[in-house]
């Protein structure tokens, strides 16, 4: 069952129940709902068998490989998911490039495989860029899972999805729409123009705006600022001056939020163009007390890492293979079912506004 975000205190030791609850407790295993009768949802996993008693690896080598290093988002998920790994008594760090470009992380897998790593976990820049590459890491044996943003299921054993793709797609037009009276120009202010998860949740924007209540809601233009603060801030600019009628954006990135936030907070725009899209609650807590931001949404990145890297502990050790019906045991996450093509989702959107923001830090 999928549970709400609730009151944060700290950014590694979160009390709530569900899907956003983080503690540092150890606690593992999977088990598995008759695994033998399910295939693996992707690649090399088709010919293992999960042993849902088998105890967790101890000395686990496992590395994350962001999107890229700087990206502050991601730094928490990752530090969260290497925190994770002393409960099971692995070793785990990040590792990355500083750019968000399609190859960028090729040479970063192939030193991993050559270190000797048991799992590599990765938020892909380019769903195929990386495959070759991680392919080869698999048939060494090496586990892959993706995270925040997949590969093509057939170059990972699983992908952890933050939530649902459909439902951020369609709960962020819902909610600028809400914001704009449900009519007027709307731009997308999105990341790289390969990204994944960015591109799977625009085209159920896309979708959730043929509903005849957005009829009168009209999208202009999708931008890329790539990830990079300086370019969304430029991106922003670029967007109001050329949409002198844009009554909204939407932003599905923390750095593109933020950079938008920024540009509008300072401008003649702040009051009169709505932005939304998902951030970090200490990123965005200035905009929002300030009025440039009313809401915005995302999942707790913590969560999001914790579970990753117990999904790769699970998968090294042989507790799962990412067939669908398995389930995954999180520590104080508790239980995960992997969907369709070796998915695991961790739980719902959540809207943070004035009335709630100051009880969450990260």
């Amino acid at each position: 069952m999928i549970t709400p975000l609730r009151g944060v205190r700290s950014a590694l030791s979160i009390a709530t129940a569900g899907v956003l609850a983080v503690s540092l407790v150890a606690c593992g295993g999977g088990t598995t709902k008759d695994s033998a009768k399910n295939d693996s949802g992707s690649g090399s996993g088709a010919a293992a068998t999960a042993d849902p008693n088998a105890k967790i690896k101890e000395g686990l080598k496992i590395a994350f490989l962001p999107k890229q290093i700087n990206n502050p988002y991601e730094t928490i998920v990752d530090h969260a998911g290497i925190e994770a790994a002393k409960e099971f008594k692995g070793q785990a760090k990040e590792v990355g490039p500083s750019d968000a470009s399609a190859s960028s992380q090729v040479s970063y897998i192939n030193t991993l495989v050559q270190q000797g790593h048991d799992a590599i976990l990765i938020a892909a820049n380019d769903a195929n860029a990386v495959c070759g590459p991680l392919k080869s890491a698999r048939d060494k044996g090496v586990k892959v899972i993706a995270y925040d943003s997949d590969t093509n299921p057939d170059c990972r054993d699983i992908f952890i999805n933050q939530a649902s793709s459909e439902e951020i797609g369609r709960s962020q037009v819902k909610l600028l729409s809400e914001q704009i009276g449900g009519e007027g120009e709307i731009a997308i202010l999105s990341a790289t123009a390969n990204a994944t998860n960015q591109n799977t949740w625009i085209e159920f924007m896309k979708d959730e705006l043929k509903k005849p209540e957005y009829s009168k809601i009209k999208l202009v233009k999708t931008a890329y600022g790539d990830d990079d603060d300086q370019k969304s801030f430029q991106q922003t600019q670029g967007l109001l001056q050329a949409y002198p009628n844009l009554k909204g954006i939407i932003s599905p990135t923390t750095v593109g939020i933020a950079a938008a936030a920024r540009y509008i907070s300072s401008s003649q725009y702040k009051g009169k163009v709505v932005l939304t899209g998902l951030g970090t609650p200490n990123q965005m807590r200035k905009y929002v007390k300030e009025g440039t931001v009313a809401k915005f949404a995302l999942w707790n990145p913590n969560d999001l890492g914790y579970l990753a890297s117990y999904a790769a502990a699970a998968l090294a050790s042989g507790q799962i293979t990412g067939a669908e019906g398995e389930v995954l045991k999180a520590g104080k996450l508790g239980e995960r079912t992997i969907g369709a093509n070796g998915e695991i989702i961790l739980g719902e959107p959540f809207t943070f506004d004035k009335s709630n923001i100051d009880e969450f830090d990260f």
